[in-house]
């Protein structure tokens, strides 16, 4: 299959033609029961341009890159809308920070349709920024450059770490302004807006099903559960009450896969609210994200959720189980017997325990011979990295270095342990690195037990334990420069991250700890759900 511009391409349309759908076109806000979905079309923007593309999933969807501007760029703006293209809005509803929000739906996304993949898969492309939808509630529909750059970047980047994740093709410059206030402060401006392309195989969530649900609108419920079956699980046999409950057990197996690595990354997705959850097991929505630079496990991003810390690093593994409750609960009135369900919340529960020991054991260069040992070290370390406030991507990438040593048994190896500590704390008070050291100085001789050579051990451990991570100081840095039109540091970070376990040594600041004057800074540490 060659490559075919955007503006070209062929879409394809089962959501709308296959579901009940409002069909008004217009944008106003308001209650939309009854339906799954409104039609409606982009609201044209003044000067689209293109800031950054995806070569990598440009050529798995088979889209020529286009140039700065024509064509191809008004498409992925909302500018263009094609014969083939049938646009809509999904309506759905959620919980927000534990409380039910009721109609929620597509506020700023418009998805164009779905193209089909060189290997035949079909991807549906959303516009995220794209305007007004009857969803919108009180806002304008628009994103403003820095939300759309961070999840353009982050997008990308989680797919090379390996994690679960919707995909980013690319980011548009609008030409307009947007107003927004970053953190409710009373502090609003005008910020250049931008539209990010944003990728997968549906976008439906927990939300779509939960809408219908508190709207005892079992016939599109069950139409929208069918749908999803037949379209993405169809391994799982004709649609029905035992398909229902095979399809809920497997939700709950790639929801715990996906947190699982998140967890094993230190990515923090800062807002878990149920409209927020993929119904593939996916990332989505990257709002107010962050990777865990001092190790704490109450540590969230989001300034939203200050008071609680519900979305906080250590806490996304039970919030994803509630919410896999919350969505059982939806699905409930599709089986004679919603206690059927339940065998799905234990296959999260033991998915999620055993993808979260494979990938540690990954990250430590260690095979399952001594389980019992290796899970005691593994249960000791979260205590252990919090006391020194240890950068956890830096501490996993400089033990993957120093593994060969530990092997060597040199006898220097608490010399070794003192240099790592110190390079990867961010605050060590007299005696706070003692807990750590003694987990090395067990580590070191549980390592000394593997069967595998130095060499193979440390190479594994370097494909398990990244040198890049998209830090939010890194994509504030690229956010501001970019606000000048300057790319540059956009192009450099998007070089490192789509190889994040490459050495890079051309840009080996990137890999740099986070900087003092990050810590505080806005957009640089924290951020809110404003975009």
């Amino acid at each position: 299959m060659s490559d075919t511009s955007l503006d070209q391409i062929l879409f394809e349309n089962p959501f709308v033609d296959e579901l009940r759908g409002e069909t008004s076109g217009e944008k106003g806000s308001r209650q939309v029961p009854g339906y799954c979905y409104s039609r409606v079309e982009p609201t044209p923007v003044q000067r689209p341009h293109l800031l950054a593309w995806s070569d990598e999933l440009g050529d798995f969807l088979g889209i020529t890159k286009p140039a700065e501007t024509g064509p191809a760029v008004d498409t992925l703006a909302g500018n263009l809308v094609t014969e083939s293209m049938k646009p809509f809005a999904a309506r759905y509803g959620g919980h927000q920070f534990g409380n039910w929000a009721g109609q929620l739906g597509d506020g700023r996304a418009i998805s164009l349709g779905q193209v089909r993949a060189v290997d035949g898969s079909r991807w549906e492309i959303q516009l995220k920024g794209a305007g007004p939808t009857p969803y919108s509630r009180r806002a304008d529909g628009r994103a403003v450059l820095r939300s759309s750059l961070r999840e353009f970047l982050c997008s990308e980047a989680m797919y090379a770490l390996g994690v679960p994740t919707t995909r980013a093709l690319s980011l548009v410059g609008t030409g307009d302004a947007v107003v927004r206030d970053m953190f409710y402060d009373g502090n609003a401006q005008e910020e250049p807006g931008a539209i990010v392309a944003r990728v997968a195989p549906t976008f439906i969530r927990f939300g779509n099903f939960q809408i219908m649900a508190a709207h005892g609108e079992i016939d599109n419920l069950r139409a929208l559960a069918d749908y999803t079956l037949r379209h993405n699980y169809p391994e799982l046999g004709a649609p029905g009450p035992e398909a229902y409950v095979r399809w809920f057990g497997e939700v709950a197996r790639r929801t715990a896969v996906m947190v699982a690595h998140w967890m094993s990354v230190g990515f923090v997705h800062g807002v878990m609210n149920t409209d927020n959850m993929s119904i593939l097991g996916l990332t989505i929505d990257y709002g107010p994200y962050g990777w865990l630079e001092p190790y704490d496990p109450d540590w969230t991003p989001n300034t939203t959720d200050f008071g609680s810390r519900r979305y906080a690093f250590g806490q996304q593994p039970r919030v994803a189980l509630w919410n896999l409750m919350a969505l059982a609960q939806a699905l409930g009135p599709l089986l004679p017997d919603a206690q059927q369900l339940r065998a799905g919340l234990d296959v999260y529960a033991r998915t999620l325990a055993e993808t979260q020991h494979e990938l540690m054991l990954r990250k430590l260069g260690l095979t399952s011979q001594f389980p019992d040992e290796d899970r005691a070290l593994m249960q000791d370390l979260p205590q252990a990295l919090m006391e020194p406030e240890i950068d956890m991507t830096w501490f996993f990438r400089q033990l993957s270095h120093l593994a060969p040593a530990l092997l060597a048994d040199a006898g220097d190896e608490d010399a070794l342990f003192a240099e790592l500590i110190a390079t990867a704390a961010y605050s060590v008070a007299p005696d706070e690195d003692r807990n750590l050291l003694g987990w090395l100085r067990r580590y070191a001789a549980r390592l000394r037990q593997e069967p595998a050579d130095a060499d193979a051990i440390r190479a594994g451990m370097l494909a398990a334990n990244p040198k890049y991570v998209l830090r939010n100081y890194l994509a504030q840095q690229a956010i501001e420069a970019a606000e000048t039109g300057d790319l540059s540091a956009l192009e450099r970070l998007m070089q490192v991250l789509k190889a994040p376990f490459d050495e890079h040594p051309e840009y080996e600041e990137l890999a740099a700890k986070r900087p003092d004057w990050a810590r505080d800074k806005p957009g640089a540490a924290t951020l809110s759900c404003s975009s």
